[in-house]
């Protein structure tokens, strides 16, 4: 079931649906028919068509929930060594700077757990476990604070060009009933 929001079911959620859908089973059994049970559930008919084909399919099994589609692929144990990794630094595993990105962190668990992430996915992840996205501040080594203070209080002010005022201004030749 998707959510305009790309929102989902909450475990409760999941849980409440999938004892739905083993009612219906239990009814599949009994020979009821489609229509018959999406009343009695109150679900669609289109919802009781697709747990019948999943069920004739593969059984009960079909129809169990399949837990929520954001569950790690890593185990705690695997996030925990993804953290120790990340903390050595790029350097420690193969990249010319200290820049953690993204797609380092995804390259790197790759590597790790040859389980593959998206970008997006690997966000996800670091989000869950506590990391922040940060950047780091850019300056030239050569930048001089205080004459930049100083060129923005006293040069920028002589040399940008005067604000032009929102109002049409009027000459005395002009203006109305000047004459």
């Amino acid at each position: 079931m998707r959510y305009a929001q790309g929102g989902g079911l909450t475990d409760a959620g999941r849980t409440a649906r999938e004892r739905l859908r083993l009612q219906a089973v239990e009814r599949f059994e009994g020979g009821q028919k489609n229509a018959e049970i999406a009343v009695a559930l109150r679900v669609s008919l289109r919802s009781v068509e697709r747990w019948r084909r999943a069920w004739r399919e593969q059984g009960e099994a079909g129809v169990l929930s399949k837990g929520s589609p954001g569950r790690s692929k890593l185990s705690e144990a695997q996030v925990v060594r993804l953290e120790r990794e990340l903390e050595r630094g790029p350097l420690a595993h193969g990249w010319v700077d200290q820049r953690w990105t993204l797609a380092r962190i995804k390259t790197l668990i790759g590597r790790l757990f040859h389980v593959s992430y998206t970008v997006e996915g690997t966000w996800q992840l670091l989000r869950r476990h506590g990391w922040s996205w940060q950047q780091p501040t850019r300056r030239a080594i050569e930048r001089d604070d205080d004459a930049v203070e100083v060129w923005k209080k006293e040069i920028w002010p002589r040399v940008r060009a005067p604000r032009r005022s929102a109002a049409p201004t009027w000459s005395s030749r002009t203006r109305p009933g000047s004459r």
